[in-house]
């Protein structure tokens, strides 16, 4: 019994990858962003999915960039600092400290954490964050937020250069003007402006809801497919609101800026990533430019 449950399930892995064949062939040599957040990021397991599913691609020859935040463990530091984290209008105010909290986690431990536990699982990763090279430029958003960045210009060369290079580019969202004054970039509006920037094939964003909801309360009303032509009546019917707003304007933002496709997808689900790019059913909302 033991061997025919054997000759059964490797007969299931085979049917599964034959499957993904059409997929592995549409996507190799192909450029797809990954923005890396929410409750995946901070899970050890989902964590370990997460990273598994990007060296997968890699080794059948995706070109992935994987663009992060880290908001939660910049404000765990400012507390273990003795610093009370402010928001106006839900975005942190920023002072001078705190922007240096805020590079020394991003740009340092989170960047790099995530680069070794890559090439543990055999991939081949960099770190660099949005001052290498100029990557990010930006400038003040708001005087009230102190050292928030809005982005003014992306120099993808050194993410170019590493994905010709062979490497898997691990991207924090730190940013500085030409001065050299450095700014916390939003995760989401970063990684939107670097798949533009690649012209990328997929920008997949992970969050903590499986997608846009007709019913922000019902996961089984996801809307699985939505033009951005579209979405200004998703907005008006209030569909779209609160913390998706901002990640739905990410979208747009990409597609106007050359990205072929964005998914929200909820990256608490083990190996979303892989059942969205490597299957017929995906997972989470695609924003497209047009339907057709």
């Amino acid at each position: 019994m033991k061997h025919i449950d054997e000759n059964f399930s490797n007969q299931l892995r085979a049917e599964v990858l034959t499957q993904a064949l059409p997929y592995i062939k549409r996507y190799n040599g192909k450029i797809v962003v990954i923005k890396y957040g929410g409750n995946a990021m901070i899970n050890e397991e989902l964590k370990e999915h997460v990273m598994e599913d990007i060296v997968l691609l890699w080794l059948i020859g995706v070109k992935v960039v994987l663009v992060h935040g880290g908001g939660p463990e910049i404000s765990e530091m400012m507390t273990k600092l003795g610093k009370k984290a402010e928001f106006v209008d839900g975005l942190r105010v920023t002072d001078k400290e705190t922007v240096d909290i805020a590079q020394m986690i991003l740009a340092g431990k989170i960047n790099k954490s995530l680069v070794n536990y890559l090439e543990s699982k055999g991939g081949k990763a960099m770190g660099i964050s949005g001052i290498d090279g100029r990557l990010i430029e930006a400038k003040q958003k708001d005087e009230r937020l102190g050292y928030v960045g809005e982005i003014t210009k992306i120099n993808i060369a050194p993410v170019l250069d590493l994905l010709e290079k062979g490497y898997i580019p691990v991207v924090s969202t730190i940013g500085c003007n030409k001065k050299g004054e450095v700014f916390n970039i939003n995760g989401d509006t970063a990684a939107s402006m670097v798949a533009g920037a690649l012209n990328a094939e997929r920008l997949i964003m992970m969050t903590d809801v499986a997608g846009i909801l007709k019913d922000k309360d019902d996961p089984k009303t996801l809307i699985p497919l939505v033009s951005i032509k579209e979405v200004d009546k998703l907005f008006e019917e209030g569909i779209i609101s609160g913390g998706m707003i901002p990640k739905v304007n990410c979208c747009t933002t990409a597609i106007n800026h050359g990205v072929e496709k964005v998914v929200i997808m909820d990256g608490r689900i083990p190996h979303s990533i892989l059942m969205e790019l490597l299957t017929n059913e995906g997972a989470g909302t695609m924003v497209v430019g047009d339907k057709k």
